[in-house]
């Protein structure tokens, strides 16, 4: 199992906070983001991950290295420009060769992966996408769903007239490798922009997964504050320390 996790964002809005680091390697309980999500991926089988990089790129391969510590292979894909969600993915396309999953590296979950990929399978889907239940989701990408929960209407960031449903793009994905073909082989390219629109517009098989799990999304200071107390709460509740 390989995966691909996005970890290039600057984090402008986080102001100082990520002026020496990218904003995936903020600490959330003493443990950077990025390697809480590195472990989790490692917990439900992935042994081979690919990680993009751009700002500060040296703060992620010092602390992950080769990823042997954590239990993965871990190679990096540097952007000297930022590539976007997909365009990350089309610089490495050769890599993956089945089914896979994509992680939008600064968010954090308890999202059972292994759920997500066995739908992903059951349903024989070209892309499905975790989904997050978001009282405001004007900052997200919003989904409609039919009765089987196949996506039928993607809208990136709505404006309030906008809004339909308040499923939420939670950033932790699976994919079939037949939706590279859809992604430009250089150049700049955004899944919420570009790719989920084309692949509705196909008539792929794109299904979401409504999570009943928890999320943390880190959109500002008030936020990754927010989620530092919720996530040293739970880990304190499940003895999870650093694990």
């Amino acid at each position: 199992m390989k995966a691909m996790v996005l970890a290039a964002g600057e984090g402008s809005r986080l102001g100082a906070l990520t002026e020496d680091k990218p904003k995936p390697m903020l600490a959330v309980g003493g443990v950077p983001i990025l390697e809480r999500n590195v472990r989790l991926l490692a917990r439900y089988g992935v042994e081979e991950i690919v990680i993009n990089l751009h700002h500060r790129p040296e703060v992620i391969v010092d602390h992950f290295g080769d990823g042997s510590r954590f239990g993965v292979k871990i190679t990096y894909s540097f952007e000297e420009r930022l590539l976007g969600t997909a365009g990350a993915l089309g610089k490495v396309r050769d890599i993956f060769r089945d089914d896979f999953f994509l992680v939008y590296g600064d968010n954090l979950t308890t999202c059972d992966l292994g759920a997500l990929m066995r739908l992903h399978h059951e349903r024989a889907a070209a892309l499905t996408i975790a989904l997050y239940y978001r009282e405001d989701p004007r900052a997200s990408g919003i989904v409609g769903l039919d009765a089987e929960d196949r996506i039928v209407r993607f809208v990136e960031k709505p404006l309030p007239d906008q809004i339909f449903s308040h499923w939420v793009n939670a950033g932790y994905l699976a994919l079939a490798p037949s939706v590279l073909d859809l992604i430009p082989v250089s150049g700049a390219s955004d899944f919420g922009h570009d790719i989920f629109g084309k692949l509705l517009r196909e008539g792929a098989r794109v299904y979401g997964y409504r999570m009943t799990e928890k999320l943390w999304w880190i959109d500002s200071r008030v936020d990754y504050e927010r989620t530092c107390r919720e996530f040293l709460e739970l880990d304190s509740s499940q003895g999870q320390g650093k694990g």
